[in-house]
């Protein structure tokens, strides 16, 4: 989540197939090449990431909440972008639980439904009709104040911030690294059945991964350029 500058200076641009927004660590990667490598249940359950259904759980109101709030913690700022809320919409519409829950939080659908509301509440004391009408900055303050458990009143009185926080963010990253598009801009391998795996040493790579071509550790990239303090540097 950042306000710009994120992006390292000469993070290569993709040249072969599709990462977020065509940047990534491995610009000649297209882990959907391997697809012929993989059974048939795991390619059919890995393409079918790549054109979800039409939204069926949040209406078009929460739609247009959430996909800005998607967008905003992803930093997807423009296309290709993971088809985030879908995935995650899919899942909640056809009852794909986690299993588990806070004991001080609702079910997990409609804990979703309740950050909706309480991102539009937020908004209109940005002066916005609703989050997905709030300019960038405010996305991004709101954001911020929802990931330090700082927003209050209306929804949250009944919602604990933190523990809906950890439940949104918990579906925004599996089904963010869930997509083929993810894997690409990682340099994932994808699924290794049937095939498995040959070289298991350190350091040692299988012939079918992708070669980095930036090596700038982010970690450390992050720390020194002191993004890692959202609320200090917001450009």
């Amino acid at each position: 989540m950042h306000g710009g500058g994120g992006d390292p200076d000469g993070l290569p641009r993709q040249r072969r197939g599709t990462t977020p927004q065509m940047h990534g660590r491995y610009p000649d990667f297209d882990v959907l090449e391997q697809s012929e490598h993989w059974d048939e249940p795991t390619r059919r359950a890995v393409l079918a990431r790549l054109d979800p259904p039409s939204l069926r759980f949040f209406d078009a109101t929460q739609a247009r909440t959430l996909t800005a709030f998607c967008d905003t913690v992803l930093a997807q700022d423009r296309q290709p972008r993971v088809p985030v809320l879908q995935l995650v919409d899919a899942k909640l519409h056809e009852g794909r639980l986690d299993g588990f829950q806070y004991d001080d939080m609702p079910d997990d659908r409609e804990t979703w439904r309740l950050v909706a509301r309480g991102l539009d509440e937020a908004a209109a004391e940005h002066d916005a009709a609703s989050y997905g009408d709030a300019d960038p900055e405010s996305r991004l303050a709101i954001c911020e104040a929802f990931a330090e458990a700082r927003l209050s009143g209306g929804v949250w009185v009944e919602l604990p911030v933190a523990h809906a926080f950890a439940v949104v963010m918990r579906a925004v990253l599996a089904a963010f690294y869930s997509h083929p598009w993810a894997w690409n801009e990682i340099g994932f391998g994808g699924p290794a059945h049937p095939r498995g795996y040959m070289r298991l040493g350190i350091g040692q790579k299988e012939p079918w991964e992708g070669e980095e071509a930036f090596v700038i550790d982010p970690v450390a990239d992050v720390r020194e350029r002191g993004l890692d303090h959202p609320t200090e540097h917001r450009g």
